[in-house]
């Protein structure tokens, strides 16, 4: 599977395990996405996203989302696009 770089963590809220992630290209709901840094990476699919705290389906480069994550991250964490 290859992977390509969309994003980094900009924030993230641990009591309700939730990223803020500023985007590089877009992404969609069903996703499915690696995050990557600090020593460690996960992979999960992405269940759902807010930008402005509205929900979206998909959201473009420039965005910055919010979404629930499988595990804890850090600022400054890697996000990428598992294709193919």
């Amino acid at each position: 599977m290859e992977r390509k770089r969309i994003g980094k963590i900009t924030h993230f809220f641990p009591k309700i395990s939730v990223a803020v992630v500023e985007l590089e290209d877009s992404a969609k709901n069903g996703d499915t996405i690696e995050i990557e840094g600090h020593g460690k990476s996960f992979e999960q699919k992405i269940g759902s996203m807010q930008v402005n705290h509205q929900p979206v389906e998909s959201a473009k480069k420039g965005d910055a989302i919010g979404m629930k994550v499988a595990q804890e991250v850090k600022v400054g964490d890697v996000v990428f696009l598992k294709t193919g």
